[in-house]
C-alpha cells in the first residue's frame, strides 16, 4: 500500500493543460526553446511515466527539470521523497506552493526543490539540508535520503551529457526512467552494429543496462514540440572496468566514432600513438584492428584501454 495521499487525492492533484497554462500565466512565463521548456499537460501520461519508472513508497526520486510540476505531483503521490532540481529560479520557487495546493501539506512535505544546474549537480548538493534547497515549511529530509531513482523529462538539447554526468557524479542513482528526444532514445539503447549505435550507446553501457520503454506523443506537451519523444529505462550495473580506466575508455570511444566509417587502425591512431600501436594494442585485447568502432561493445573498448595501459 502506497503511503501518503490516497489514490483519489493523487488523481485529483495532477495538472491538466488548463492548470499548466494558468500557472504559467500567473508566473508570466513564456516557454523557451533555450531551456527546452515543453511542459507535460496530460495526467494519463504522468501516471504512465510514474508506473514505468517503478516508483514505490520506499523510493527517493531525483527529478531534473520539473518545470511547472506535472511529473513532480505524480512522483510525490508514489515516492517517499522527491528531490526536484530546477535551474529557473521562478519555477523552483513556485513548485512547493503548487504541490501544497494540489496535494496538501503532508504529501507536499516530501518535496525538496534545489535551484541548481543539474549539469554540475553532485552528492554534496543532495545532502539532507543543501544550500539553496526550497522545501515546504516544517519539512526536513532524513539523512539517509540519497536519491536512488532518476525520473525526469530531460531538456532535449542537453539530455545525453546530463544523463551521463548524473550517473558519473551521483552513485546513489541505481535505476531510472528518462524522457528524451526519440532519436536520442534510439541512440542510447541501440546495440553494437546497429545504424544509430554510437558514443552515447557505449558510454551509457559503462554505467547501466538500458532499454527503450516506449514513445510519448507530441500532443501531450505545451507548447507542442517539433520532435517525437522516447522513454529510456535503465538499471545501474557494476562498471565493466576499473574506474581509473574510464577516461581512457571514453577517449577510445570518442576516437573510434569521430571517424565512423574508418577502421580502428585508422580511427584510433591518435589515441594509441600510431596505426602500428593500434595493431599491437588490439591484438593484446583480442580485438580486430580492421573492425569499425560501431561493431564493438563497451567490454571491447575496456579491453583496448587496459591493453594500452599495459603497454611498455
Amino acid at each position: 500500500m502506497v503511503s501518503g495521499a490516497s489514490a483519489g487525492e493523487r488523481v485529483g492533484g495532477l495538472l491538466s493543460g488548463a492548470d499548466i497554462r494558468a500557472i504559467a500565466a500567473a508566473l508570466d512565463l513564456r516557454p523557451t526553446k533555450k531551456r527546452g521548456q515543453n511542459f507535460l499537460v496530460d495526467p494519463n501520461t504522468v501516471r504512465r511515466l510514474v508506473r514505468l519508472a517503478g516508483v514505490g513508497p520506499d523510493d527517493v526520486v531525483l527529478e531534473v527539470g520539473p518545470g511547472l510540476g506535472s511529473l513532480t505531483l505524480g512522483l510525490l503521490g508514489a515516492a517517499r521523497r522527491v528531490v526536484a532540481v530546477e535551474v529557473d529560479p521562478p519555477l523552483a520557487a513556485a513548485l512547493p506552493a503548487t504541490a501544497a495546493a494540489r496535494l496538501g501539506p503532508a504529501v507536499a512535505g516530501r518535496l525538496t526543490v534545489l535551484t541548481e544546474d543539474a549539469l554540475r549537480l553532485g552528492p554534496a548538493d543532495l545532502s539532507p539540508s543543501p544550500e539553496g534547497a526550497n522545501t515546504l515549511a516544517g519539512a526536513e529530509p532524513a539523512a539517509e535520503d540519497a536519491p536512488g531513482v532518476l525520473a525526469a523529462n530531460l531538456p532535449y538539447n542537453i539530455a545525453v551529457p546530463l544523463l551521463l554526468g548524473l550517473l558519473a557524479r551521483v552513485p546513489s542513482i541505481q535505476r531510472g526512467l528518462v524522457m528524451v528526444q526519440a532519436e536520442v532514445a534510439d541512440r542510447l539503447t541501440s546495440p553494437p552494429g546497429s545504424r544509430v549505435y554510437g558514443v552515447p550507446s557505449v558510454k551509457l553501457a559503462w554505467y547501466a543496462e538500458a532499454r527503450s520503454a516506449g514513445l510519448v506523443p507530441r500532443s501531450v506537451f505545451w507548447p507542442v514540440p517539433n520532435v517525437d519523444s522516447g522513454l529510456v529505462a535503465f538499471a545501474r550495473r557494476p562498471a565493466p572496468a576499473p574506474e581509473a580506466l574510464r577516461a581512457d575508455v571514453f577517449a577510445a570511444v570518442d576516437g573510434a566514432f569521430a571517424q565512423r566509417r574508418k577502421t580502428l587502425r585508422t580511427a584510433l591512431a591518435g589515441w594509441a600513438g600510431s596505426p602500428a600501436a593500434v595493431d599491437r594494442i588490439a591484438a593484446a585485447a583480442g580485438v580486430d584492428s580492421g573492425a569499425r568502432g560501431e561493431t564493438l561493445d563497451v567490454a571491447a573498448y575496456c579491453r583496448l584501454a587496459a591493453a594500452r595501459a599495459a603497454q611498455p
